[in-house]
């Protein structure tokens, strides 16, 4: 191996590009600040309970198999996938609930109890939904856009799947009932999109969970973490956790290495980051004019929320609960505008409820489950809010609400608990804002606009993970890393 690569960052981005390039012959380190591999999938073990930091959904599971196929190998030697069915079930205040899996029959009846009109709304919503992800997913989910003449060329499909409008827009036009739209417009909030606002080529989202369908990892994703890091270092590969890199080196408009906070410094040909894009410009080529020039470009960008998740540990199981749940608040619309566009942690909120000892018992002591609450918040930019002072108080009231709508006698079962907040996404993840996915995805900030996988001033710099093209969620990170290996073994030749 006479080529030599970084990559900053062990979360899904990172570690894709890592074994993608390491497949290829290339000797690749992959350098981490935190004591684990997983960035954003960071996990915890407390009291005899494992929780996850996120992602949780685990979608498209042959972009990840691909890694392993690279070097002939099978990602079940590594890690165990668990279906998980329904999807998800949708509940709202009015006691409405909605199953959603792809079970076909079952999924109709569901639509149909909510409005008989909408079956055949939806089958043509989904049709339209394939069409997208044909385009978005398929064709262009991997590709680098390094030009806007790559834009033009995409032009006509986007304009085919009218790109410019929202997804919650392109929904209504296929079905009639409320329940229904936000069921099926909510999907974008898991990658940080308003639904409200983020371009209708995001609906690929159901026909990627239709096709390849909804899993878990057993153990937690944590366990898919470890799995690839297991194939990377069994393909050769170094990983060095612990040591934050302090600087991208560089002479002129190349990049010549790294230097980390412990004062370790190594050369290499070519450096990926998988962190924060506003982090990697901004701090850790601050001794670049490239660095600062770009690193005050992007921040003018439109970031996507933050979150505020509480994990807690109960005693009981609760077999009733499925594994992924929405509790939608009395607001959908409104709520929305208030954590995106006005900056206000609002009264009410909408809930993601994470129960993955429904599907692992593993996950908890027997005879008790793990549980977390995420809510969206405004990130720091838009309320810079003092969440040391409210976090205790912010996490009661939302355990009040599960324990109204779901699990009575809630606070008295509880084992263990703790919350990460906007500050922690900021301290922990170097997240610019407390972001909790990179930059919105809305149109004007999407594959062309959005942070190169090659930087354009320095040639041997590149980037993978939520920030760049194709953006947030697994399915999005894996292919970026793809789209950017391509990039990089052509130009390590």
């Amino acid at each position: 191996m006479t080529k030599r690569a970084a990559v900053i960052g062990a979360g899904f981005g990172g570690l894709a590009l890592a074994i993608r390039l390491q497949s290829a012959g290339v000797a690749t380190t992959l350098i981490e600040a935190r004591d684990k591999p997983g960035g954003r999938a960071y996990f915890w073990e407390r009291d005899g309970f494992t929780f996850d930091a996120g992602p949780t959904v685990i979608t498209d599971p042959d972009c990840l198999q691909e890694l392993w196929g690279l070097s002939g190998q099978s990602i079940n030697r590594d890690v165990t996938l668990l279906p998980v069915s329904p999807f998800y079930r949708l509940n709202w205040p009015d006691g409405v609930n909605f199953d959603y899996s792809n079970d076909e029959p079952h999924l109709r009846a569901e639509i149909a109890k909510l409005n008989p009109d909408d079956v055949a709304g939806y089958a043509r919503f989904l049709d339209y939904a394939a069409g997208v992800y044909e385009e978005g997913y398929v064709k262009l989910g991997t590709k680098a856009f390094l030009d806007f003449g790559s834009m033009i060329k995409a032009a006509p499909a986007l304009a085919k799947y009218q790109a410019w409008r929202s997804v919650y827009s392109v929904v209504s036009s296929y079905v009639k009932d409320e329940h229904l739209r936000q069921a099926l417009s909510f999907h974008t909030l898991l990658v940080g999109g308003n639904p409200m606002n983020t371009s209708a080529i995001y609906a690929l989202i159901h026909k990627l969970e239709k096709a390849g369908g909804v899993w878990f990892a057993k153990g937690g994703t944590n366990r898919l973490i470890a799995g690839m890091v297991a194939l990377f270092e069994r393909l050769g590969g170094t990983v060095r956790l612990g040591d934050a890199v302090a600087e991208i080196e560089t002479r002129g408009d190349h990049v010549t290495g790294v230097r980390t906070a412990s004062g370790w410094q190594e050369d290499f040909d070519a450096v990926a980051s998988n962190a924060d894009v506003v982090h990697s410009y901004r701090d850790l080529l601050s001794t670049s004019g490239r660095g600062r020039r770009a690193g005050k470009a992007v921040q003018k960008k439109r970031f996507s929320p933050s979150l505020f998740v509480v994990h807690f540990g109960i005693k009981g199981t609760w077999h009733g609960i499925p594994h992924h749940m929405i509790l939608f608040g009395p607001r959908y619309g409104g709520l929305l505008k208030d954590i995106y566009n006005h900056g206000v942690l609002p009264a009410d909120f909408s809930l993601y409820l994470h129960h993955p000892s429904v599907t692992d018992p593993s996950m908890a002591p027997e005879g008790c489950s793990t549980f977390y609450a995420l809510a969206p918040v405004p990130h720091l930019g838009k309320a810079p809010l003092d969440w040391d002072a409210i976090q205790e108080s912010y996490a009661d009231r939302i355990l009040d609400e599960i324990e109204r709508r779901l699990i009575p006698g809630l606070r008295e079962r509880i084992v263990t608990r703790f919350h990460y907040t906007p500050l922690d996404f900021q301290n922990d993840l170097h997240a610019h804002l407390g972001s909790a996915f990179s930059l919105e995805p809305i149109l004007t900030q999407s594959a062309w606009f959005r942070t190169h996988n090659r930087d354009d001033a320095i040639p041997n710099l590149y980037f993978v993970g939520a920030g760049t093209h194709p953006g947030a969620g697994i399915p999005g990170v894996v292919g970026s890393a793809k789209a950017t290996a391509t990039l990089m073994l052509e130009d390590l030749r």
